[in-house]
């Protein structure tokens, strides 16, 4: 049971009514009100008076909140850890060299056993928190792919593969 129906239900077993204890505290009723719907919570002066005039302790009233400040306790270390995370992220991303990464890949692309070398380099070097990290996963394998096809090309013109010769009978 929340505080705002231990409220309630205090005084409805008292019998006053939200107008009653608006006037005893010097309040509106419509705060009254947001404390029993749970809307907001009483300060800690009107809470002892409350508890005063219902005739109950405060830790009556207040009881269940240690389930809601182990729930607290808990939250906190879930939003501290997150905090962490977002730093790392952050501080990550002042040493991004998504950009460099990039340029280095499609420079693999003009020459070409330097695409093989470097390519697998820059795949190994590519981290998730560099800006267009799939992008350089993507430039990295075409570059590859690129410089295989044209490495074969050369090679093959060097070692004559592929090349037939026709003669002429006649």
């Amino acid at each position: 049971m929340a505080l705002g129906e231990r409220l309630k239900e205090s005084r409805v077993n008292k019998g006053y009514s939200q107008g009653n204890v608006a006037d005893h505290l010097h309040i509106s009723r419509q705060s009254i009100s947001k404390w029993e719907n749970g809307n907001s919570y009483p300060d800690l002066d009107n809470l002892v008076k409350l508890s005063t005039y219902y005739e109950v302790s405060i830790d009556e009233l207040l009881k269940e909140n240690q389930e809601l400040k182990k729930k607290i306790e808990e939250n906190k270390g879930k939003i501290e850890e997150n905090v962490q995370k977002l730093a790392f992220i952050r501080g990550s991303s002042e040493k991004d060299e998504g950009l460099i990464l990039l340029v280095l890949s499609f420079l693999g692309f003009l020459i070409t056993p330097l695409g093989l070398i470097t390519s697998p380099i820059l795949i190994f070097r590519n981290k998730k928190t560099n800006t267009l990290h799939k992008f350089i996963y993507v430039a990295c394998i075409c570059c590859i792919a690129y410089n295989l096809f044209i490495g074969y090309g050369i090679l093959s013109d060097i070692f004559s593969w592929g090349t037939t010769t026709v003669e002429y009978l006649g």
